[in-house]
């Protein structure tokens, strides 16, 4: 299917489907879930209905499978949980139930079924569609269907999206609502931080987890915690005595509080269960520690949903959406998944059957193979948190210096990137430096080295703690190669925006003259932007994003007195606040630039009606047809807007402009609010997806300048002068990869300051289709089906 037909109004006639969120009857809840998923498939299908209650409500049938239109779906986006509900259902399991609940299907010509759960229920979701010419035929014989009926429903397409906090479901990076729940976690660590340091206190975090460690071990890169439990890797026979030296170490270098997460599955290497009790009373009889439990429960699967939730929710409906036309009987179930960046198909059962085989590794004590059969981002996580929280510095040094700096504007994010890069330095034997206000400090001497315990607590705090400015070094070349001599720096990592980019495009170009400059580079992108050639993604952008549609944006008399306060929630509050007063339409400006990828995925995370970028030009046409838009929204029962603006994306069609235009063609229909958000967006403590992407990338990147070094060492001294040896370390799709700088320079609109190739873009119509416009969707790039693995470390 290379174009599908024109929507009308984003809405497919021709298919009827029914949306379920299941629950495994083997657990009590399945987890927290952006109900995206469901808005996404009930707005693309008009003959579209919900299952509410699961597999029980598909078995009971009558109210419980009700149409699902435009408007039932509305408002949807920030509610947590399930809307359409779930429950446990004994009679699923039984082939009587699902002969009912087949006849249900059919007597309403249901030949596509969505099923949002976790392994058990997408399990029986296979089992349903292998069974249903068999339930069919059960059916026509006993007289509950005819065989007119049987006929047009002779087969059954299923799609799964995973929906749990666990993220224990192999073959996908991330599940629905994994990245909500750790919001919640960090949110209750942070909060701990601040008396455990008062008090000098030892805090254990008990977090959900009984067969997977995910929530355990990112909470624990993303809040630098001492130590994690988690099923998946058992500690040492010895950790006991490990444990308290750690601690004890801690404190010793200064640190007053410790912090251990503890997934609720955690074991020792024979199989007995590692409790938050059984921790305590070893801190505190060994080494003497006040320490406290903390054990989160239920309050991991509550509250709203994370933009990085809504997205995925929202990018995994349309590719099942796609997947159920595209299928055909021949077609195996497959389940919606999340590789890197791109939204893969792969088979249910076979990522069922290597979810099982972690189980089984687990309990024949192959922990290796069980956190290599999680998948490479559950591994590289895995492996960060050793490098970082269990190896010490080395007693020999290489006597290589590193310098590290922050460019640009700042965001959050960035000092976690600091930390990691730092600390991996140093295991490596590395002395490293900071150099203080951007290039800038460097041309200046302000650099001074930082050690193990200087970025302690890093990871939590937003901002640059070591300062960043946005000039460049092209005026000041001749102090920094005196002060890189000055200082013998081997090796640089150079952190933020475009000016990092930019600044180290003038670096490489200045190696013709000052051989100084001939060492190896890395340039790590963090800025709220999104807009660093060579990387899909920028360390800040996600918290960003978080703010525009989360953060509250408060009435402007009391902006000076809370800005504390910016984590209330902005684009959420102000819809309520537009469905509170009727017939309301809210404009809102975001940063960002000329790179409007701020202004379209919060638009899609927030269920906006329009969003205005300069890499999509538009008229005065394009406002009219907006506005009209908009008139006959009002008409429905769903009478509020939300428009967002990238804060460059025209120069005559200003906020102001667009504000003014919108009130005078809609008075007497709808009346208008405004809201620049500015640098709010670029303040804030650090998402748990920001926290854990610059630990993972500073890492990363010292690793790879550690390789360049010996690769450039040559006769007693450093000399680096190939595009290679001066990277962009960045996510492409599905992997952290390294580009030369020069290279990089091709797909660069210098003048405007982005990518010449944007990924997001090809998902803006998305944005459209959910907002009801008659727009055509590109599927020519659809995920084909893949496979999990081709041979997993059991040797299957």
């Amino acid at each position: 299917m290379h174009q599908l037909d024109t929507f009308q109004g984003g809405v497919l006639k021709k298919y009827i489907f029914v949306v379920l969120f299941a629950c495994s009857p083997l657990k009590k809840e399945k987890g927290f879930c952006s109900s995206a998923s469901g808005i996404i498939t009930a707005s693309i299908f008009n003959n579209c209905v919900f299952c509410l209650q699961g597999y029980q409500g598909l078995v009971d049938g009558g109210d419980n499978i009700c149409p699902a239109t435009w408007e039932s779906v509305s408002m949807m986006l920030q509610l947590g949980g399930t809307v359409i509900g779930s429950a446990r259902c004994q009679d699923f399991r039984t082939r009587e139930g699902r002969m009912k609940a087949a006849c249900n299907l059919v007597k309403l010509g249901i030949t596509n079924l969505c099923v949002i759960g976790g392994d058990g229920s997408l399990t029986g979701a296979n089992q349903f569609r292998t069974e249903w010419s068999g339930l069919l035929g059960d059916l026509v014989k006993a007289g509950k269907e005819t065989d007119t009926e049987a006929k047009k429903s002779s087969h059954l397409n299923i799609v799964g999206m995973v929906g749990s906090i666990d993220n224990d479901f192999c073959g996908t990076d991330m599940t629905i609502g994994t990245d909500s729940a750790l919001h919640r976690i960090i949110e209750v660590v942070d909060a701990i931080t601040t008396t455990a340091q008062s008090h000098q206190r030892t805090f254990i975090l008990e977090v959900m987890g009984r067969h997977c460690g995910y929530l355990a071990l990112v909470s624990a890169l993303s809040c630098g915690a001492d130590w994690v439990f988690i099923p998946e890797m058992p500690p040492d026979e010895d950790w006991e005595d490990h444990l308290c030296r750690r601690l004890a170490d801690q404190r010793s270098r200064g640190s007053r509080l410790n912090v251990i997460i503890v997934a609720e599955g955690a074991m020792s290497r024979d199989g007995k269960p590692i409790t938050s009790e059984q921790i305590k009373k070893l801190v505190t009889d060994r080494l003497g520690f006040d320490t406290r439990i903390t054990v989160l429960g239920h309050v991991q699967r509550g509250g709203t949903p994370s933009a990085f939730d809504r997205i995925l929710g929202s990018r995994m409906g349309v590719e099942a959406v796609m997947a159920l036309l595209e299928a055909t009987p021949q077609t195996p179930a497959c389940v919606v998944s999340l590789s890197g960046n791109q939204a893969v198909r792969l088979p249910l059962m076979e990522c069922v059957q290597v979810t099982k085989d972690v189980t089984t590794a687990m309990a024949e004590g192959r922990f290796e193979d069980a956190i290599k059969l999680r998948g490479k981002s559950f591994e590289n996580n895995w492996n960060t948190y050793k490098l970082l929280a269990h190896i010490n510095p080395p007693d020999v040094k290489s006597n290589i210096n590193v310098a590290i700096v922050n460019v640009g504007a700042p965001c959050a994010g960035m000092n976690a990137a600091v930390r990691s890069a730092v600390r991996m330095g140093l295991i490596q034997g590395h002395t490293m430096l900071a150099v203080h206000d951007g290039f800038d400090g460097l041309a200046h001497g302000q650099i001074e080295p930082i050690t193990w315990t200087s970025v302690t607590g890093w990871t939590g705090k937003g901002g640059s703690m070591l300062g960043t400015k946005r000039s460049l070094p092209g005026k000041i070349l001749e102090e920094i190669s005196e002060n890189i001599a000055k200082f013998s720096i081997h090796a640089l990592v150079i952190i933020g925006g475009f000016e990092a980019y930019v600044g180290g495009l003038e670096l490489v170009q200045a190696r013709e003259k000052y051989e100084e400059m001939c060492i190896p580079m890395v340039v790590i992108p963090a800025t709220v932007s999104n807009n660093i050639p060579g990387s899909d993604f920028s360390i800040g952008a996600d918290t960003a994003l978080n703010t525009i549609t989360g953060v509250c944006a408060f009435n402007s008399r009391y902006q000076n007195t809370f800005s504390v306060f910016f984590s209330l929630q902005t684009c959420d509050r102000i819809k309520q606040s537009a469905a509170g007063t009727k017939r309301r339409v809210f404009i809102i400006e975001t940063m960002g630039g000329y790179c409007g990828y701020l202004a379209t995925m919060a638009g899609l995370a927030a269920g906006a009606d329009a969003a205005y970028i300069y890499e999509e030009k538009f008229g005065i046409r394009d406002l009219e047809v907006n506005v009209q838009h908009l008139v006959n929204k009002m008409k429905t029962t769903v009478k509020r807007g939300l428009i967002l603006r990238n804060e460059n994306s025209n120069a005559n069609y200003t906020t102001d402009f667009i504000f003014n235009l919108y009130s005078e063609e809609g008075k007497g229909i709808f009346d208008c609010r405004k809201n620049v958000l500015g640098h709010m967006q670029q303040g804030g403590t650090p998402t748990p997806f920001d926290r854990n992407f610059g630990t993972k990338m500073g890492a990363k990147s010292v690793l790879w300048l550690t390789e360049k070094l010996r690769e450039c060492y040559r006769h007693g001294r450093i000399f680096a002068n190939t595009p290679d040896s001066a990277c962009v370390l960045g996510m492409r799709k599905r992997a952290l990869t390294f580009q030369p700088l020069s290279e990089l320079k091709e797909d660069t609109d210098l003048e405007h300051r982005i990518p010449k190739t944007q990924w997001w873009l090809k998902i803006r119509p998305i944005m459209k289709i959910l907002a009801k416009y008659d727009i055509k969707l590109d599927t020519s790039e659809h995920a084909d089906m893949e496979h999990v693995i081709k041979k997993s470390p059991l040797g299957k």
